[in-house]
């Protein structure tokens, strides 16, 4: 079975989203910025969700994590919960 591992940033607006990507594409922290923005408790540990299947998460995340590419942030992907950015630490395919 495929698994991947991920982190995220939970935001209320795509424009805080988009805010904290470019910092983090301009080389700011993504476990920082998720402990300082981040909405989820997950924020507290860097937004590391750990390991998971697919069908574990909402059906958008899922999409994000199980087809992007490893090792890029992704996003803002919108989900019943607000705007996320995605890093996808790793994926066994």
């Amino acid at each position: 079975m495929v698994k991947a591992r991920a982190r995220h940033i939970l935001v209320d607006s795509k424009e805080t989203c988009d805010e904290l990507k470019s910092k983090i594409e301009a080389g700011a922290d993504f476990a920082e910025m998720a402990r300082a923005h981040s909405k989820c408790p997950s924020g507290r540990n860097g937004g590391d969700l750990g390991e998971f299947n697919p069908g574990q998460m909402v059906k958008e995340f899922d999409d994000v994590v199980f087809e992007q590419e490893v090792g890029k942030t992704h996003g803002p992907v919108k989900t019943q919960f607000g705007y996320h950015l995605i890093e996808i630490l790793s994926r066994n395919d």
